[in-house]
């Protein structure tokens, strides 16, 4: 089964074919450009290079969530697209649990996806690995520094920190005394390939019903209902 997997959620793009679980290709760009400009042109460039076409992919899988606001929206409606060029089904994945993928092979500690959500918050989730199983142990969430450190402490295990907050976290367990580990730099970063192993057993749905996962409000929105309180 090829899959044509999409990344989007943060500032490095990336796009990657898989097949039948293995690596085949994959495209990554953290320039700074913006997604709009560089995703699809990446898959096109990537399918032309495997002088392969879209009749040639048997589904489509993006990070649907957590993660950039814009991103997310550039990503689900990149997907949507070659879903419906294509006519192919779609698997929305987590993005927590797509950069779990990066820490494959760590099977002694928590994989713990983290994202800068800003306003004193991270995006997290945590994860262990069986063998080459992927074990959730904590839903998506948005939370503080604070209570993944006090949550930390009752487990008295070693976290493996994967993603573009991984570092801040990382620096934070040092500074607290707790065990930690910090994903190599080509590993640090989500990865389309991560959404293709994310999306292996998941069912498949049309690409009309693909959503975001944004798990909470947008500052627009925040601001709309602060608004409509105040007026209240």
């Amino acid at each position: 089964m090829n899959i044509l997997a999409i990344e989007s959620s943060a500032k490095a793009a990336s796009v990657a074919l898989c097949r039948d679980g293995a690596l085949i290709a994959q495209y990554y760009q953290a320039s700074g450009l913006t997604h709009s400009r560089t995703l699809l042109k990446m898959a096109e460039d990537m399918l032309t290079d495997l002088e392969l076409t879209l009749r040639d992919v048997d589904a489509v899988a993006v990070a649907r969530g957590p993660g950039s606001f814009t991103g997310i929206r550039i990503g689900v409606a990149a997907a949507k697209g070659l879903c419906w060029g294509g006519d192919l089904p779609c698997a929305g994945v987590s993005t927590l649990e797509a950069m779990a993928w990066q820490g494959l092979g760590h099977t002694d500690c928590v994989i713990c996806p983290a994202m800068d959500a800003r306003r004193g918050q991270i995006y997290n989730a945590k994860f262990r690995f069986e063998g080459e199983t992927l074990q959730r142990l904590a839903d998506d969430r948005a939370i503080s520094l604070e209570e993944l450190v006090e949550e930390a402490k009752k487990e008295k295990i070693s976290y493996f920190f994967v993603g573009d907050g991984a570092r801040m976290c990382y620096n934070r367990f040092l500074a607290e005394g707790l065990p930690a580990r910090l994903a190599p730099a080509p590993l640090l970063l989500q990865t389309a390939w991560g959404v293709a192993m994310a999306a292996m057993g998941q069912p498949l749905q049309p690409g009309d019903d693909l959503t975001p996962n944004y798990l909470r409000l947008s500052q627009a929105e925040r601001e709309r209902l602060e608004r409509l309180k105040s007026q209240a």
